[in-house]
């Protein structure tokens, strides 16, 4: 009877600790939410106003007219689509060949891939624009695209970890009835790695919907801006406007939440199977 009541107990605290957690976490989104919907009177008040009133929520409709909003949306979802089948078609093949195919010197050349991951983005940044700019893809979106087919090496990594779990018996079996190893790739290692895929199609969108130094440096007509090279234009052409600028920027935040809970529970189940065997 004591030590039931203790689990209790410590469940109880257990639930205090992570609902006060999680009021900290969420707090800041509110705060923008909150500030989004409030008259321009009540930003800087003190003490600050939690609930906002009256709650105008045409200050979306006023965010959404004064930049195109829609048109940084479209741009930054072409960007963002494109990364994730790129990133998913070219690091699942090569995750494939690292992990399921034995072939001379594949080791050495897994190693060598991941050694790139140790080369910091600002050291590449400068000589990778200046091979944008001499084959005139600067002011396109190519430069923002084109590497994600080419098998980034995080992610590649990522998914060779999760194809080594997967049962070479499968892989045997289907050989023996005749299978190549292409029929193996697209009949049983990516019905089987739903997860793990989903994961980093996730963390593409998510980083690529996120990019501010990528569009800032090849992106130079307005036109074709993304929506964090917006956000920062809009702060520009209309820093008084704090308010629309809270409601733009929550505009921006929504749809990753909103992908975020769709997906959460193939992408906690791909955190946890990924990277679990060396």
């Amino acid at each position: 009877m004591r030590k039931s009541f203790q689990i209790k107990l410590r469940n109880i605290f257990s639930y205090i600790i992570l609902i006060s957690l999680s009021i900290i976490f969420i707090f800041p989104l509110y705060w923008l939410v909150s500030s989004a919907l409030k008259p321009d009177e009540q930003l800087f008040v003190f003490p600050p106003i939690l609930i906002p009133h009256p709650v105008k929520w045409e200050n979306y409709i006023k965010a959404v007219n004064y930049f195109p909003f829609f048109r940084y949306l479209l741009n930054t979802l072409i960007i963002c689509g494109m990364n994730v089948l790129g990133v998913i078609l070219s690091c699942s093949l090569v995750a494939y060949s690292f992990s399921r195919i034995k072939w001379p010197g594949r080791d050495l050349f897994f190693f060598l891939m991941l050694s790139t991951i140790m080369l910091p983005y600002q050291v590449t940044m400068i000589p990778l624009f200046v091979i944008f700019q001499r084959i005139g893809w600067i002011n396109t979106f190519k430069p923002l695209i084109i590497g994600s087919f080419f098998a980034p090496a995080y992610y590649t990594f990522l998914l060779r970890q999760f194809f080594l779990t997967i049962p070479f018996e499968l892989s045997e079996a289907a050989k023996v009835d005749g299978g190549s190893e292409l029929f193996i790739y697209r009949s049983i290692i990516l019905p089987l790695s739903k997860p793990a895929l989903a994961t980093v199609g996730l963390f593409t969108f998510i980083g690529n919907w996120n990019d501010f130094l990528g569009p800032l440096i090849y992106l130079h007509d307005e036109s074709k801006y993304t929506l964090a090279i917006g956000l920062q234009s809009f702060l520009t052409e209309h820093g008084a406007e704090w308010a629309l600028l809270m409601a733009a920027s929550s505009l921006t935040v929504f749809p990753i939440i909103v992908l975020f809970f769709l997906t959460q529970r193939t992408f906690i189940q791909g955190i946890t199977l990924t990277g679990i065997k060396g």
